[in-house]
């Protein structure tokens, strides 16, 4: 984000052209807008957590928790948020998610099939509950639309 075009600077600099921002409101400012990059970079840092745990468990959706982080980070760490994109592991996942070109067929094979797995070993051998298992079967079967709904991306 370039500075120059920042909502912040803009709003500081208006105020301090007609006179109703003095130095002591100014630094108050800029302790709120610390303490909001504080808390964007910790939410961050948890979505990006959970979207990697959700590479491991496809019950855990990974797409939505890497937009979120990349979102917070782009309101709180601008060194963060680059690396996001560039990240050898989900950069290019990442930039395809969000220009809208989608997740390659490998990625959709893999997670859904990986979906299933898990989600049929819990329903028959680690979970007792006829609820929680239904509950189970639902969510995968709405990963697994939502996934299919998704663009396939095609490299060339």
């Amino acid at each position: 984000m370039e500075k120059k075009n920042c909502p912040i600077l803009i709003i500081e600099e208006q105020a301090r052209a007609d006179g109703s921002m003095n130095a002591h409101s100014l630094g108050k400012m800029g302790a709120r807008n610390r303490i909001k990059k504080t808390f964007y970079f910790i939410f961050g840092t948890v979505f990006l957590v959970l979207g990697g745990v959700g590479v491991l468990l496809p019950i855990l959706p990974t797409t939505p928790f890497l937009l979120l982080s990349a979102a917070c980070y782009y309101r709180s760490s601008e060194r963060m948020h680059n690396w996001m994109f560039t990240n050898k592991w989900f950069g290019t996942y990442l930039k395809n998610y969000a220009e809208g070109k989608g997740i390659s067929k490998q990625a959709k094979i893999f997670t859904i099939s990986a979906l299933w797995i898990l989600i049929s070993y819990s329903v028959f051998f680690a979970v007792d509950n006829p609820l929680a298992q239904l509950a189970l079967i639902l969510i995968a079967i709405g990963v697994t639309i939502h996934l299919v709904k998704i663009p396939t991306f095609v490299e060339g």
